[in-house]
């Protein structure tokens, strides 16, 4: 019998099963091109010589994507991101690139101009920067007043310096944020690399950035996000915060990370000191993110690297939700991690005691000495300083303090102290983060879309399964480009029900639900606990709250089909087809059966004359995970087997396999090769076979080639499957 390769695919399934399924795998998980058959996601296909493609505007007035990418900006229709795109080449100069070739730079191709910044200016005009081949750029862009006006061209004529607004480096990050005219901006401001700042430009305020060469301030940051966030309903107290990692000081103690996560702060009014601190921030202080957590034996393990920010806004514009995504630091240790919190723990710390260096080892302890007035990150004429007009009234002392105290004491820990979801021992780490607030019938969720250096999305949930302990439900993952590329920006338009990702190589639209993957049933549907989907009495398709049906069926909370499906469970079972499967004596067999969900765990029943029990030969069958080898079979092997899969609490039939068993003699006869004639004299050729034996046998062998498509040899397969219907 030829089966090499059937062993071959055997041993490989007994391998996967015996490992098990990971707790952090998903529900469904769909390669690009099963994506693609869905018709929920949609690839950018318009094709012209660039990279790098990064989400940087996305205006939802408009309907309109911007993106920038290696010498080229993109105007996308948010609907269809296919739908006439407009284009703008907008490369550095001839000149330009060969003088930064004289340089030494552009063995990575970096001596191009890489877009990397688009804000709104107006109603009718954005303000962009690039590299410009290492000596960055900005100019204006006119995009029309509305979207059908299909206008987006530069400003002829205009060009500006890039300094302190965009990096040199395409492969340094920045930041900013353009706010009432006057550009924020978290970048490195000089050739090398070696300067980095969050400075102010642009507008009618003096520019002012933070102090220069001061690793106390900044230490080799990599910006991560930057947000304006009121603080109060006095304007004068409005702040900036901005998101970033940077190297750490006690770096040397070993014990120590190198990197820490950092959240930042400076007032919007800030205009620099008088005498000292001149064109420098005198409202700068910075504070430690801690994600992490706290293992059996005790030791806690820090995800400090900070990889990307979600800022989800609330009813209250004060007081959004942050969502932080982190790594570990390290290639010993892979994880990643995703921590929550609120506004209201950030500002707490930022008013507790500042870090200072105290004893003669200079340990960090809490400042206990006189805190000088203003004290130091108030704002002028805010709540607490309605006498200041502006910072450069403030005190020698208050300004002296916080150039030498920039660190506050206290850490920033995430809501519950803990996270919301962890990664570890896997080959992908998080890259980004965008989240989605749904409403449904049990209440209100926050969705996570999570992208990984390996070019998939994860969709997740994570659900209070009692006081002390979240579940999280990785609900789909999906391979979103098809090669496979690390996420770069995600955007989500809750709108458009869509999600926007771009990578090195492209962008992808991808839908937010895609509920009919889950399966048919209404118990798939329950279980499957997607906020979007929801049972409508014929399928799982997309909810909608407005929408008001009898028939329909979700149970986020729970998922609990014994409540919600009752009556419609059994309609299931009469569905599922019995499937017919032979067997060789004395041969292996392997029975398939994966059930929809890795969380459910599999039951083998096997029936014979009438009779159910449950299968219990240990030593005769090896059970995987994607079903079961029976070692050896014999004629009593025969009958029905049921693969009863059990997901809280329910019950349901995923497989029914009749397992039919071929005698050994007769197969060897009817498949074995015609010898030379000397050799066919002897010994004397067997009895014929039973008419009954050689139907079965020519019918698993001709249904067997006719499903590969391709002529018999002289030897054949021993496994054939009539029909098959899970």
């Amino acid at each position: 019998m030829a089966a090499a390769p059937l062993l071959l695919f055997l041993l490989c399934l007994c391998i996967c099963g015996l490992h098990g399924t990971p707790r952090s795998a998903p529900r469904v998980h769909l390669s690009f091109k099963e994506l693609m058959d869905t018709k929920t996601i949609r690839p950018f296909s318009f094709s012209f010589n660039t990279s790098d493609y990064r989400i940087l505007l996305m205006d939802q007035d408009q309907g309109r994507l911007y993106l920038g990418s290696r010498e080229y900006l993109v105007a996308l229709d948010m609907h269809n991101i296919n739908k006439e795109p407009l284009i703008i080449h907008w490369p550095a100069s001839t000149q330009r690139k060969g003088q930064c070739m004289m340089t030494g730079k552009g063995g990575q191709g970096e001596c191009a101009n890489f877009v990397r910044l688009i804000e709104p200016w107006n109603r009718t005009h954005l303000y962009a920067c690039g590299t410009g081949a290492y000596r960055p750029m900005c100019t204006f862009i006119n995009r029309g007043w509305k979207a059908e006006d299909y206008v987006f061209r530069l400003v002829p004529g205009y060009q500006d310096s890039g300094k302190g607004k965009c990096s040199y480096d395409p492969n340094q990050e920045n930041i900013a944020a353009l706010i009432n005219g006057n550009l924020y901006a978290g970048v490195h401001v000089d050739f090398m690399g070696t300067d980095p700042a969050v400075l102010r430009t642009l507008g009618g305020r003096p520019p002012v950035r933070t102090e220069q060469y001061d690793s106390r301030w900044l230490n080799e940051p990599v910006f991560v996000q930057i947000q304006y966030i009121p603080d109060s309903s006095e304007r004068n107290d409005d702040k900036l915060y901005f998101f970033f990692r940077e190297k750490t000081l006690e770096s040397g103690g070993g014990a120590s990370p190198s990197v820490l996560s950092r959240v930042g702060r400076i007032c919007l009014n800030d205009d620099g000191g008088q005498k000292s601190l001149v064109n420098k921030w005198t409202t700068f202080l910075k504070a430690r993110l801690v994600c992490s957590v706290i293992g059996e034996d005790g030791v806690e393990t820090y995800f400090d690297e900070l990889r990307d920010v979600f800022i989800l806004p609330t009813q209250d514009e004060r007081n959004p939700d942050v969502y932080a995504v982190f790594s570990t630091a390290g290639s010993v240790f892979k994880g990643s991690a995703v921590c929550m919190y609120s506004m209201a723990d950030i500002r707490n710390v930022f008013n507790g005691p500042f870090s200072h260096k105290h004893g003669h080892n200079y340990q960090w302890t809490a400042y206990t000495g006189k805190i000088p007035y203003p004290r130091p990150g108030t704002c002028p004429g805010g709540t607490f300083t309605p006498d200041l007009r502006s910072t450069k009234e403030f005190s020698d002392e208050a300004i002296n303090f916080v150039r030498n105290h920039p660190l506050m004491y206290h850490h920033v820990y995430p809501v519950h102290k803990r996270p919301l979801v962890v990664r570890t021992g896997v080959d992908y780490r998080f890259t980004t983060i965008a989240v989605d607030l749904v409403d449904a019938v049990d209440g209100r969720y926050e969705v996570l879309f999570l992208g990984t250096d390996r070019g998939t999305v994860q969709k997740v949930i994570v659900l209070p399964k009692d006081p002390n302990t979240l579940e999280e439900l990785i609900l789909e993952e999906g391979e979103v480009f098809r090669t496979a590329a690390p996420v770069k920006t995600m955007r989500i338009s809750s709108k458009r029900q869509q999600l926007y990702v771009s990578s090195e190589a492209g962008l992808t639209q991808v839908a937010l639900h895609r509920c009919p993957v889950y399966g048919k049933a209404c118990s798939d549907c329950c279980l499957a606990r997607d906020p979007y989907c929801a049972w409508d009495g014929e399928s799982c398709a997309p909810f909608t709250p407005a929408t008001k049906r009898r028939s329909r069926r979700q149970d986020i909370k729970h998922g609990d089909p014994l409540r919600q499906c009752r009556g419609f469970n059994a309609k299931v079972e009469k569905r599922l087809r019995e499937t017919v499967q032979f067997g060789v004596e004395g041969s292996s067999t392997f029975l398939e059966c994966q059930p929809r969900s890795p969380q459910a765990t599999v039951k083998w029943l096997f029936q014979k004359d009438g009779r159910r029990k449950v299968l219990s030969r240990d030593r005769e069958v090896l059970k995987t995970g994607h079903g079961i080898l029976l070692k050896s079979v014999t004629q009593s092997d025969g009958g029905v087997y049921h693969c009863v899969a059990t997901e809280n609490r329910f019950k349901h039939t995923v497989a029914r396999v009749s397992l039919r068993i071929l005698d050994r003699e007769i197969v060897e006869a009817l498949t074995s090769p015609d010898g030379p004639p000397e050799q066919q004299q002897h010994p004397p050729p067997p009895p014929p076979p039973p008419q009954a034996e050689v139907r079965l046998i020519n019918q698993y062998c001709q249904s067997y080639w006719h499903q590969l498509g391709t002529k018999p040899p002289k030897r054949t397969s021993r496994r054939h499957t009539e029909s098959q219907d899970y």
